[in-house]
């Protein structure tokens, strides 16, 4: 059986688009959003396309960092 391509999942996606209106909405920068969640700003950048495979930790300390429960971001 030959390996298939998949791309990003919508509960990928959704996380990652919600994550950037949060942290639009608070007028927050890549960089602020990574000093307040100890990320480094380009991988908040993939999380928010979707190219990253995101923890459940890391979508935790994102949150954290844009001051909303999780589950708004889910």
């Amino acid at each position: 059986m030959g390996k298939t391509e998949k791309g990003p999942t919508h509960s990928r996606l959704t996380f990652g688009q919600r994550l950037r209106e949060e942290r639009q909405r608070r007028g927050m920068t890549l960089e602020d959003l990574g000093e307040r969640s100890g990320m480094t700003w380009s991988y908040i950048a993939q999380v928010e396309v979707g190219r990253r495979n995101i923890s459940v930790d890391n979508m935790h300390f994102l949150a954290q960092g844009v001051d909303v429960p999780l589950r708004d971001l889910l």
